[in-house]
């Protein structure tokens, strides 16, 4: 059992006294952030962020607000958390039961925002008035809230959560998409600049609505998210919006499920037929209806389906039925009975050979209609959307235009990043049996010093090598340099501390090797992994730099001369 107390004297309170190897190997990543001491949980869904947490989650916020300033051209601003009741009511989600709400002395009702395309809407309106005033995009960093009924996975599905939303404003729908274009540019800029590895994909727009969206997401097989992807033309998708079909047609003979859904005037009955150890894709439903589904009776049972086209239609006899068939069935699938029993035959309808069920590995993709498909786990940290007018309509933002006309709704795009479920997810990507591995953007420190009893030979030496690091590193490592730790800690004990923090380089000054330094490397190298060795094998002899081991817990030990250690850190952290 590895004892210890502080990192340094000033925040020694927030970190834990004990942790162990089981622990480490043991705990799930959201525990193992509270017992290193990243965050500590209040209640269910809600987590403080303490001293370390606060230090990588600061970082990342830099690093989006770097690539938002200077790629996505955003403006940054500020909303309140609590809104209005009566914005939620005009665009028709007030009624979403993960909101926070409450009310203030007088009664007036309010929400804790969980997103702001009504506040932001509002707040812009105020401010575009003219064709000239756009295209404009503002984004803020705030904490959100939603009322998960049962929070779970720490960080990644909290009931409070920092997260970057961005919204564009633009004239018209070329200047919209162009915006949209821009910020799925800005948003690989970002998940390239953490090094981690990431894949986008195109997704359902879900509650938030609007024309079409795409997701970002890391890969992991503890993701509750599911993409699809193909191996011949390469594109990936949402389960929810992947079109596939089976190797060989209608070669399904077992039962078959159904669906009932109505137009959106009721006049027509539409059946959807699938096998029945297949999900029903509503995506894939919709596009075969060319949108034209009354969406308010998704979630409703069959049989209410019918009793409402039987109350909307004077004589069943004469209103129209559509058969919807997947592709995989054929005449030898076992149908069930058709529950009405009077109709015309000219007003039954029939649509064959389409894929209306959600993908399944190894069938065919439905874009190229050649490559197998392949599945795999992932945790989605990023949401874009382009709008149009699903918001400006309802809250009526409109523009003068070039002719001098008032009557043209503004076109939005929105643009989100879970922070903090960032910080989650990558954590539980990159911890192993050892602790966390930060990329170093986001590492809470990413240099630690360690030696042993703090004597004055130490403790000069210490001073010596951070003094040449903050002076002579082209890294601007100020205050990115971990050299304090509790005063009873041996060295052994600092160099576990410090792998298990998922600090990317630990500097070890022993008295035996001096003046060479020991640098064991942690950080994940998921880019340019090779990087390193090249730079070794071009310069090690020069600066006396030798790998003396990388072993099977992906700890590389590198060992050079005092004089030569920033270079070296240099080029090992820009692989980091």
């Amino acid at each position: 059992m590895l004892k210890f107390s502080t990192l340094s004297r000033s925040c020694h309170i927030f970190h834990p006294k004990s942790f162990s190897d089981s622990t480490l190997k043991s705990e799930t990543t959201q525990e193992l952030l509270q017992t290193l001491g990243f965050i500590k949980r209040s209640q269910a869904g809600l987590f403080q962020w303490l001293p370390l947490g606060l230090r990588s989650l600061n970082k990342l916020t830099g690093a989006i607000r770097n690539r938002m300033d200077n790629d996505g051209k955003a403006i940054e601003v500020s909303l309140s958390a609590i809104s209005s009741k009566s914005l939620w009511q005009t665009t028709g989600r007030w009624n979403n039961s993960e909101l926070f709400k409450l009310k203030d002395s007088k009664g007036k009702q309010y929400c804790l925002t969980a997103t702001c395309e009504e506040d932001i809407t509002d707040l812009m309106k105020n401010y575009i008035t003219s064709y000239k005033d756009m295209p404009i995009t503002v984004y803020q960093m705030t904490r959100k809230y939603r009322d998960e009924i049962r929070p779970r996975g720490g960080l990644l599905r909290g009931r409070e959560f920092l997260m970057k939303d961005a919204y564009s404003f633009a004239s018209n729908k070329e200047d919209a998409f162009a915006t949209f274009q821009k910020l799925d540019d800005t948003y690989n800029k970002i998940f390239k600049d953490l090094k981690i590895p990431f894949v986008s994909a195109w997704a359902d727009s879900g509650d938030i609505g609007g024309e079409f969206s795409k997701e970002f997401h890391l890969i992991h097989e503890s993701g509750e998210d599911t993409l699809m992807s193909c191996k011949h033309c390469g594109d990936v998708s949402t389960l929810e919006m992947f079109q596939s079909y089976p190797e060989k047609d209608g070669r399904y003979m077992g039962d078959v499920s159904y669906k009932y859904a109505l137009t959106k005037d009721h006049s027509t009955l539409i059946c959807f037929y699938f096998p029945k150890d297949r999900q029903l894709n509503w995506n894939l439903a919709l596009n075969v209806m060319e949108k034209d589904i009354d969406p308010t009776l998704r979630n409703k049972s069959n049989d209410h389906v019918l009793e409402v086209y039987q109350n909307d239609n004077e004589d069943i006899m004469f209103s129209k039925i559509l058969r919807v068939m997947d592709c995989r069935l054929n005449s030898k699938s076992n149908f069930p009975d058709f529950p009405l029993k009077k109709y015309l035959k000219n007003n039954f309808g029939q649509i064959d050979d389409v894929s209306i069920v959600d993908a399944q590995e190894n069938e065919i993709c439905g874009k190229c209609e050649e490559g197998s498909l392949q599945s795999f786990k992932s945790i989605e940290v990023g949401h874009i959307f382009l709008l149009g007018n699903k918001y400006t309509r309802p809250l009526n933002v409109k523009f003068v235009d070039k002719e001098n006309k008032n009557d043209s709704f503004v076109h939005m795009g929105c643009y989100g990043i879970g922070v903090s479920r960032l910080v989650g997810a990558v954590a539980e990507l990159g911890r192993d049996a050892h602790g966390f591995r930060w990329p170093a953007i986001m590492a809470p420190y990413k240099v630690s010093i360690c030696t042993g009893p703090n004597n004055e030979e130490s403790l000069q030496r210490i001073k010596q090598i951070k003094s040449d690091l903050l002076e002579n590193s082209t890294l601007h490592l100020q205050n990115d340099i971990l050299n304090q730790f509790n005063e009873k800690l041996g060295i052994g004990a600092k160099i576990k501390l410090s792998h298990a923090l998922g600090i990317p380089l630990c500097v070890i000054v022993g008295p035996k090797s001096w003046p060479n330094v020991e640098i064991e490397a942690r950080g994940i190298r998921w880019g340019k992994k090779d990087q390193w060795k090249k730079e070794l094998e071009r310069r090690g002899q020069d600066l006396n730099w030798k790998c003396t081991t990388e072993n099977e817990d992906g700890i590389e030990k590198h060992l050079v001369p005092v004089e030569h250690l920033t270079e070296v850190i240099d080029m090992l952290l820009k692989d980091m």
